[in-house]
């Protein structure tokens, strides 16, 4: 297992009403999070605001498929179309209001459950469980690049990112995030980057990913 400590590459925020970074997606031209009554754009390349959703409870995971943008809401995953806000579709949350982290990929939904240390994959349609992997810590934001799967943790005051194995769990890689920097949402910019919620900090961070040879599959 590798292990180093996060690079920061730039910081995003505060913004105004923001209090709280829940879950964090990237559509390939804005980043998105979700702030509690809202979900928010922001482009990387300034961070200025691009346009904002208006919600309720958005407090937790957030997804993009391609098309849609999926968010944890309490005890459901909304499906929701990023051009008019509107819900399209809703299915349960595997932990009934105890998730977190929303990832896509392989045409399923990834959901990390927090306190539960653990990531499902979803059936989108149904919220069947198809398959879980354990983690060791609290598991915060969730995403897939490249065929890996990452996720952020938060416990005991300290939080990191890790590369698992999809299959097994096991931790392959570690980033440390520097002492009183916090991970909520977690998503790759399908490059080098992953972007990071700093929870109560209201900003967030972009930190490096660690440079591949070529693609991987884990």
């Amino acid at each position: 297992m590798k292990t180093a400590t996060a690079e920061i590459l730039r910081e995003y925020g505060p913004y105004p009403g923001v209090t709280d970074v829940g879950g964090v997606t990237f559509d390939g031209r804005n980043v998105w999070f979700a702030s509690g009554d809202r979900i928010n754009a922001i482009d990387p390349a300034t961070g200025e605001p691009v346009r904002a959703i208006e919600m309720a409870n958005a407090d937790a995971g957030t997804a993009f498929d391609g098309q849609h943008i999926f968010q944890v809401v309490e005890d459901r995953i909304e499906k929701i179309d990023p051009e008019t806000g509107r819900v399209l579709a809703a299915i349960p949350a595997p932990g009934g209001g105890s998730d977190s982290g929303l990832a896509w990929a392989e045409g399923s939904l990834w959901v990390g459950q927090y306190r539960a240390r653990r990531i499902h994959q979803i059936d989108p349609e149904t919220g069947k469980i198809l398959r879980t992997i354990e983690s060791n810590r609290f598991v915060t934001g969730v995403t897939w690049v490249d065929g890996e799967l990452w996720h952020g943790t938060w416990e005991d005051d300290r939080s990191d990112v890790r590369h698992v194995d999809s299959r097994t769990g096991e931790v392959l890689e570690i980033l440390e995030m520097p002492e009183g920097v916090h991970v909520s949402g977690l998503e790759s910019d399908g490059s080098g980057q992953f972007f990071c919620g700093g929870g109560s900090t209201g900003t967030l961070r972009a930190i490096r990913r660690p440079a591949r040879a070529h693609a991987t599959n884990s």
